[in-house]
């Protein structure tokens, strides 16, 4: 079950846990993303998977969580002979700062809607009960 967010706020919460709190990553998938982040160059698949000491297939699919939520990007590299492969590298920080600002934002106009319902339910309860 998750934390109540009294309990999430009252934790202390690592910048890492930004990650899981925002889009549900694993800590494969953080580890990922930090062996990205660390190398000089794009990676491959292989190369990930090499350095996370993980299966090809279970590197492949947190890399395409990392896609999905926009933490990394995927270049698509042609061999002169003809045929393909993919590299992978980090997305620029402030982007994916502004994404979960914009997360932020949106979830916090959520959570004021849906206080604003709960006080306008209550109080009309309390107005019923206290003309009776």
């Amino acid at each position: 079950m998750p934390d109540s967010l009294s309990e999430q706020l009252q934790r202390d919460i690592q910048c890492e846990g930004l990650l899981e709190c925002f889009h549900g990553l694993k800590p494969l998938d953080r580890e990922c993303f930090t062996v990205l982040v660390e190398s000089d160059e794009p990676m491959t698949i292989d190369a990930v998977a090499e350095a996370v000491d993980r299966e090809r297939s279970t590197a492949y699919r947190s890399v395409q969580r990392l896609l999905q939520t926009g933490f990394i990007t995927k270049e698509q590299i042609n061999y002169d002979q003809g045929g393909y492969y993919h590299v992978y590298s980090p997305t620029d920080p402030e982007k994916i700062t502004d994404e979960m600002q914009r997360m932020l934002n949106d979830w916090y106009a959520k959570m004021g809607q849906l206080i604003q319902e709960f006080e306008e339910k209550y109080e009309r309860t309390d107005s019923v009960q206290a003309s009776s």
